[in-house]
């Protein structure tokens, strides 16, 4: 039975790598490209976090508004002569449509641009990520893995 929340296994996955006899393989920049892969994930995810506060923002701002323009809205239609109600309810109507479709479309731009940046640092380091193999291929270091021995019982 695992006690404890730690599940992963204690082992030093640089020592793991060394255990494998493979010619021309350089072992720290293996771990070198995994720390940028990692520090691009990390900056890729704090911009995701960052434009979805952004966008949480702007919704919170968005309810405020319409929450305000609303209730001056039913003073108005309130106060308004019998005749004029329909009038003026028609006229809250079509406000309110207009300022949720520039509302829709500002929130979708936030979000698009969020999406975007976050992606361009994924992106840019899959392009270099693909540079730095192209590299390690032409300094001459060879992708071969040799068969590991097993012992039998």
């Amino acid at each position: 039975m695992v006690k404890g929340t730690n599940y992963l296994p204690d082992w030093d996955v640089t020592k793991a790598f060394t255990a494998f006899k493979v010619p021309g393989f350089d072992v720290e920049a293996l771990i070198a490209a995994q720390k940028r892969n990692f520090e691009a994930v990390t900056e890729a995810s704090k911009l995701a976090v960052a434009g979805a506060q952004k966008v949480a923002s702007l919704q919170a701002e968005i309810l405020r508004e319409s929450l305000e323009e609303t209730a001056e809205a039913a003073r108005e239609v309130a106060t308004a002569k019998p005749e004029d109600k329909a009038a003026a309810q028609a006229a809250y109507a079509k406000d309110a449509f207009e300022k949720g479709l520039a509302n829709v479309k500002s929130i979708n731009e936030l979000m698009a641009k969020a999406s975007y940046d976050a992606f361009g640092v994924i992106a840019k380091r899959i392009s270099e990520g693909f540079d730095e193999f192209t590299t390690l291929v032409a300094n001459g270091a060879r992708v071969t893995v040799e068969p590991t021995k097993t012992s039998k019982k």
